[in-house]
């Protein structure tokens, strides 16, 4: 990777199993956490701050109304460099990069040949022809990497990165604001990124997230990481800028219906049952699991990710089983929490395709059935494209 690469992608916190005792991996900036006096988790083999004493819903509420500040430095970062480097991310990954241009970025997954199933879902920042950074999600950036390198082509190289650099989310409002007050840039369009420098480092500034809301994602150098967050800290308490963990970030995005890798989608899930054909070019002759794709989205998938809102004072949580009538039940819920912003219930379910967008259902929601909705995605009108 050069100097500064990329940045960060639109991406959620992706939960680790068992590591059988191993060490887990710590931000840069873990010594700042620390001092706010986080609560941490395991996140993808890495220990991430969960929360600050603030607390989820008022760190959730900053990025809805001001401005919030999160580490996800966790997330992966690898470079696909050499003649014909982003040829082969286009002739492998779902979605069409002929589709942007040289600093873009794109949403895309990555997927099984054989049965299209998602191995991931990640971001692609299109430097240029020879030059496409990849940030995958934390648990599987191994594996990405793994399935590029085996297939790439002579003179195209895979290199992770994954531990060289921090990625700091600004989200939120005001995150213009605060990004002018450190020196970088800001206002760009949706989906692109601008390099810049602090401290004498590379930083690129992207126009990216997680949350739904306007707000910026920075990569840059371990070694500045430090710094250049206290400097966001600094300037974001003018703006009300809170530090927000991951737990936050989950809740920010289940408002937004985002699938999190390793609940809402996984090797058992294609993008047609997760309902992401938008980030599939269905008009490339060549990608992992084309035909099996092709061949589902032409039979109509058996199963759809569908949106759930709760009539009452249930909260869903994932693994609670919905149900269509007293014994029909038709899954479970793969995302479910509290949302600050409506304040009622949502869920995320895999559900079988002949249920009503509409429909009345039931969730057992500890021993008590619970009266849900079936409703459109997202629960929450986003800003994120707003200029």
């Amino acid at each position: 990777m050069d100097a500064v690469s990329g940045t960060g992608g639109d991406k959620g916190a992706d939960t680790g199993g068992d590591k059988g005792g191993a060490a887990l991996l710590q931000s840069p900036l873990h010594d700042r956490h620390v001092a706010l006096g986080a609560k941490f988790a395991e996140f993808g083999g890495w220990s991430m701050p969960l929360e600050y004493p603030s607390g989820v819903v008022k760190e959730h509420t900053a990025v809805r109304e001001a401005v919030g500040i999160f580490d996800v430095s966790h997330l992966g970062k690898a470079m696909v460099s050499g003649p014909g480097a982003a040829a082969h991310v286009n002739a492998t990954l779902s979605n069409d990069l002929a589709r942007i241009h040289p600093g873009k970025a794109q949403y895309t997954l990555c997927c099984d040949d054989e049965t299209g199933g998602i191995v991931d879902d990640l971001i692609a920042y299109y430097q240029d022809d020879e030059h496409v950074l990849l940030v995958p999600n934390a648990a599987n950036t191994a594996e990405v990497v793994r399935r590029l390198a085996v297939a790439a082509p002579e003179g195209v190289k895979v290199v992770d990165h994954h531990t060289s650099y921090a990625v700091l989310a600004v989200q939120g409002t005001r995150s213009d604001e605060v990004l002018a007050a450190v020196g970088l840039p800001a206002g760009h369009d949706y989906m692109t990124f601008v390099e810049a420098e602090f401290a004498g480092a590379g930083v690129v500034v992207c126009r990216t997230g997680y949350t739904g809301e306007r707000g910026y994602e920075l990569i840059a150098v371990n070694e500045v990481a430090g710094a250049l967050w206290d400097r966001l800290m600094e300037a974001g308490a003018a703006h009300g800028m809170l530090a927000c963990g991951l737990g936050a970030r989950d809740t920010l995005r289940t408002e937004m219906g985002y699938p999190l890798h390793g609940q809402d989608i996984s090797l058992d899930v294609t993008p047609n049952q997760a309902r992401l054909g938008w980030a599939v070019g269905w008009s490339k002759e060549r990608f992992w699991g084309r035909e099996a794709l092709l061949a589902e989205k032409a039979a109509g998938p058996q199963r759809l990710l569908r949106g759930l809102v709760a009539d009452g004072r249930g909260i869903p949580r994932p693994g609670m089983m919905v149900f269509l009538s007293a014994d029909v039940a038709l899954g479970a819920i793969t995302s479910g929490t509290f949302s600050p912003t409506l304040r009622q219930g949502i869920g995320l379910a895999l559900l079988p395709a002949f249920v009503h967008p509409e429909a009345e259902l039931t969730v057992d929601v500890r021993g008590r059935r619970e009266l849900f909705r079936s409703a459109k995605l997202p629960f929450v009108h986003p800003s994120v494209r707003e200029s």
